[in-house]
C-alpha cells in the first residue's frame, strides 16, 4: 500500500506542531498541548474499542492484517494497542534483513530483549568484518523500523558500536515534532540510494552503476545479489572488467582474487578484503542500496 498521503500528512503535522511550539504565549501553548493530548486519549480509546472487539470475534487473520500496515501499525503502537508482542515483530524484522547478513557468510542472533533494549550478536564473516556496523545500522534497523519502532536501542556484540534507536513512520511526542525520516538518515550518516532493478544482470555476473554520485558494483550469483565500492584494495583499479568465476571475482590489474559470498575476503592475501555496501531488496524488486561513508 502507497503510504506518500500518510507520510504527507505526518509532514504536516510535524509542520504545525512546530508552529505550536513557537506560540509565545505559554498559555496558549499549554492549551493547545492539552488539546492534542486530549483528542490523542480520545482517538486512543476509539482505536483500543476497536482492538477488543476484533480480539474477541477475529481469528487473528485481520488483526494480522491491521498490524502488517505500516500507518495502522504505527497508530497501534503509539497508543500500546499492537497485537503481536515487540520480541516477535523483531525477530521477523530478524528473518527480514537474515538473507542479506547470509550473503555476506554471516547471521544475527536475537539474545534478549530487556527494558525495550534488543541485544544481538553477530555471527559468522558479519563479527568482526569491516562492514558488521553498517550492516548492522542500516540494514537490521530499517527493517526494524518497520516492525519495532518502539524499540527503545539496539546493542550488538561484534559490532565497533550500536546503531540509533530505530525511527518509525510515527513517533508522536507533544513535546517534539513527528519524525519520518529514513533509517540511517541522521546528518554526515549513510543514506538508503534506489539503484534499480538490475534488469542488466538477469541471470547472473556483474556490473557497476553509478548510484546517486557514487561508483557501485553490483554481482548476481545464483540469484543472489551482492554490491561493493569497486575499487580493487591490492592496487586500486577498478573492478569494472574483473573476471567472475563462480564466487571468485579476479582484478584485471593485479589479479587478486575476491570471495563474492565470503564479505569480499582475499583469497591471495588474507589482511584485504573488498568494502560491501548494504544491500537491501524491496517487495517491488529494486535495489537500494547504503551510500555515503564508506566502511573503515
Amino acid at each position: 500500500m502507497d503510504d506518500s498521503r500518510a507520510r504527507e500528512r505526518v509532514g504536516r503535522v510535524e509542520a504545525l506542531l512546530e508552529e505550536l511550539e513557537a506560540l509565545p504565549d505559554p498559555a496558549a501553548r499549554e492549551r493547545a498541548v492539552e488539546v492534542v493530548e486530549a483528542l490523542l486519549d480520545l482517538y486512543g480509546e476509539g482505536l483500543s474499542r476497536i482492538v477488543e472487539r476484533i480480539a474477541a470475534r477475529d481469528d487473528g487473520e485481520l488483526a494480522q492484517a491491521l498490524s502488517g500496515d505500516e500507518l495502522v501499525s504505527h497508530l497501534l503502537l503509539l497508543h500500546d494497542l499492537h497485537p503481536v508482542p515487540l520480541e516477535q515483530r523483531v525477530r521477523g524484522a530478524l528473518d527480514e534483513v537474515r538473507p542479506y547478513l547470509e550473503s555476506h557468510g554471516g547471521d544475527v542472533e536475537l539474545l534478549e530483549i530487556a527494558d525495550g533494549v534488543a541485544r544481538l550478536r553477530l555471527e559468522g564473516s558479519c563479527s568482526g568484518c569491516p562492514s558488521s556496523t553498517m550492516t548492522l545500522k542500516l540494514a537490521i534497523e530499517d527493517a526494524i523500523q518497520k516492525a519495532a519502532p518502539d524499540l527503545r536501542a539496539i546493542e550488538a556484540e561484534g559490532a565497533a558500536r550500536p546503531p540509533a534507536p530505530a525511527q518509525g513512520l510515527l513517533q508522536l511526542e507533544v513535546s517534539e515534532a513527528l519524525h519520518d525520516r529514513p533509517a540511517g538518515a541522521t546528518d554526515g550518516e549513510p543514506r538508503w540510494a534506489t539503484a534499480g532493478g538490475m534488469a542488466e544482470l538477469p541471470g547472473g555476473g556483474s556490473v557497476v552503476r553509478r548510484v546517486s554520485g557514487e561508483d557501485v558494483l553490483f554481482l548476481r550469483l545464483n540469484g543472489t545479489l551482492y554490491a561493493y565500492r569497486p575499487a580493487c584494495p591490492e592496487c586500486g583499479a577498478s573492478l569494472d572488467r574483473a573476471a567472475l568465476e563462480a564466487a571468485e571475482l579476479t582484478c584485471a590489474a593485479c589479479a587478486r582474487r575476491y570471495d563474492v559470498r565470503g564479505a569480499g575476503r582475499c583469497l591471495d592475501a588474507p589482511g584485504l578484503h573488498l568494502d560491501p555496501v548494504p544491500l537491501l531488496v524491496d517487495d517491488a524488486g529494486l535495489v537500494k542500496v547504503a551510500l555515503g561513508t564508506a566502511v573503515a
